[in-house]
């Protein structure tokens, strides 16, 4: 069997390895498809849906970061009703919680803040719910702000497969859905955190951020976190 396929993404002709993804395919050849949950390594789960595309021939939407490409495939990643849909999925990510960019350590240096503004998200059409969203600062380095959280979960994959600790999941259900650490204790609780910081490297957003940096100044290293998954041989 080839270990090579040939597909389209807009209407390009490339060539992709057998068992790539479609966002994979899509990367490894130039072409942007807008992700937040997406980060080279660790194992896809389509938890934000922003990089939704049209296949040829399938009646529904599917996410790039979890389909895999298969010979003869067409791919749409940019249309009006693509971007549409993805400019809604970003205007609740900010109504769900309570994003305050202005004081914000990753302010300017945000993957949410920097995709709105590429996808041209101007405003908030949906009411806000203004959660009481916990801030954990009891860790000694590092602080989670769950008002800043979009739930990707980078930070706990990146923890249970690269770090081998699995420090934090996710808990509840639907809107109340946050994040916790070791069945809801506190940071500074945990019997199993290294401190290793890739949690906070790998988050998009400032939910996870680095103690005593100001606004603006937390600038986040994921590229590190990509590299080390391609030393250790964890995933192509």
């Amino acid at each position: 069997m080839p270990d090579r396929v040939s597909i389209r993404i807009d209407g390009e002709l490339i060539h992709a390895r057998l068992g790539q993804t479609i966002l994979e395919a899509a990367l490894a050849h130039g072409k942007f498809i807008p992700s937040l949950c997406h980060l080279k390594g660790l194992t896809p789960v389509g938890a934000c849906r922003l990089c939704l595309v049209e296949v040829a021939g399938v009646g529904r939407l599917l996410p790039a970061c979890t389909t895999p490409v298969q010979d003869g495939m067409a791919v749409t990643t940019r249309n009006e009703k693509l971007d549409r849909y993805r400019r809604m999925i970003l205007e609740l990510l900010f109504s769900e919680r309570n994003h305050i960019c202005a004081v914000c350590v990753s302010n300017n240096h945000c993957e949410l803040q920097a995709m709105a503004q590429r996808l041209g998200v101007t405003h908030v059409r949906f009411p806000y719910s203004f959660p009481r969203a916990p801030v954990d600062a009891t860790h000694r380095q590092f602080v989670l702000d769950q008002n800043r959280c979009i739930l990707c979960t980078r930070c706990v994959r990146v923890c249970a497969e690269v770090e081998g600790a699995h420090v934090w999941d996710v808990g509840g259900r639907g809107i109340g859905s946050r994040l916790t650490c070791e069945l809801n204790r506190s940071w500074a609780e945990s019997r199993y955190c290294t401190s290793c910081g890739k949690c906070v490297q790998s988050c998009p957003t400032g939910a996870l951020a680095a103690k005593g940096y100001a606004a603006e100044e937390m600038v986040k290293r994921t590229e590190t976190i990509s590299r080390l998954v391609e030393a250790k041989g964890a995933r192509a």
